[in-house]
Formats: structure tokens, sequence, C-alpha cells
């Protein structure tokens, strides 16, 4: 028993629990603001050229007073929730692919492109195995000096 508490311990103290329990907290206060957003700033816009708000739309399965009520107002709130949780995600992965495109052609920039021939000190392109000004064979070179 010792040696399963111990697993367990283990286990949760790994980054990527942590880091995942970090995501999920973040998670739920980033859902708290999109349902906010869709519920206090969205819908009422949407009402103004719809004339509906949605939140309020049911549907009574019957005439009695105990008849089951499909609250389908919500449903759509939700749908529209979703819509733009994933708009949102959507472009901060987009801006984040973006920005790293931008890190990896500044590290390609930053890769030499020119060397220095050994014999004549011309600069001449990184892949060159002969130097166009003095001519001279820099496979040569590279292997004399092993």
């Amino acid at each position: 028993m010792k040696k399963f508490f111990e697993e367990f311990k283990n286990f949760i103290a790994r980054g990527n629990v942590m880091d995942m329990a970090v995501g999920v907290i973040i998670g739920g206060a980033f859902t708290a603001i999109v349902t906010s957003l869709n519920k206090d700033i969205i819908t009422p816009i949407l009402a103004i050229f719809g004339g509906v708000d949605f939140s309020n739309l049911t549907l009574k399965m019957g005439t009695s007073d105990n008849a089951p009520v499909l609250m389908y107002g919500s449903f759509l709130t939700a749908v529209i929730n979703f819509l733009i949780t994933a708009f949102i995600i959507f472009c901060l992965v987009k801006a984040l692919n973006k920005a790293a495109s931008f890190r990896k052609k500044e590290e390609i920039l930053e890769q030499p492109t020119e060397k220095e021939c050994p014999f004549c000190k011309s600069k001449i392109p990184i892949s060159a195995t002969r130097c166009p000004y003095c001519t001279s064979n820099l496979d040569e070179e590279e292997n004399s000096e092993t």
C-alpha cells in the first residue's frame, strides 16, 4: 500500500500533471470570460437585430402545468458560446504560429551564408568546394587538416 501511494505522489509531482492542472484552471476562467462576453454583450447585440434574446426561448411540450419545457434558447446560447470560444482559440493559435514563424525566419537569417577561403581570404558561398578567386580546392584543405 505504501508503494502505491509513493507512485501516486510521483505521478502528481510530475510536471505535465501540474501543467494540465494549470491549463484546466485557466480554461475554466477563460470559459467564464467567454460566457460573459456571449451573455452580456453578443446576445443583446443579436437581440437588437433579431428582436429575440436567445436565452429566454423555450418550447412547452404539452398543455398541463407539469409539461416538460425545452429550453432551446439556452442551447443556442451554448452553441454560440462554443463558436466564440473556438474562434478566439483559433485566432490565438494563428497569432502564436505567426510569431513562431517570425522567430524561425530570424534564425534562418542569422545563419552564415558565406565563409572565408583559407588560402586567399576571399568571401565565398558557404557551400563552395572550390574558391572562385584562387581556384583552390577547399575539400583538399579540409582533408589536410584532419
